[in-house]
């Protein structure tokens, strides 16, 4: 069975954003399982999507297509302690990342972090 996007593909566009120099984000697909995990874990729980057309979809399913559009970003455990993401890591289960979701907003407004 063929994944679409692929791990390769889901790397990219997390890492997108790392300057030259910077440690990756991710660097594995574990590391990308585990944030898709967890993504998947939240909509279960009552987080609202953040792609159209979800309703027919399967939480994991939707928690794929937001890393690959960019809806939901993965931070590292330094950024999500200083901006103070939810749960610790160890809590969560993930050594080493937290999710931070991008709120889409009308154009002309600027965008918001999800505060958990």
């Amino acid at each position: 069975m063929m994944l679409h996007p692929s791990y390769t593909d889901l790397m990219k566009v997390v890492n997108s954003n790392v300057e030259i120099g910077e440690e990756p984000v991710v660097n594995s697909r574990y590391s990308i399982v585990l944030a898709t995990a967890k993504r998947a874990r939240q909509i279960i729980g009552g987080e609202e999507p953040l792609i159209d057309n979800a309703s027919n979809k399967k939480p994991f399913s939707i928690a794929v297509e937001e890393l690959y559009s960019s809806r939901v970003k993965i931070v590292g455990e330094e950024e999500a302690a200083e901006d103070g993401l939810g749960e610790s890591p160890e809590e969560a289960g993930m050594a080493d990342m937290e999710i931070e979701m991008e709120m889409e907003t009308e154009p002309g407004t600027e965008t918001e972090s999800d505060p958990e």
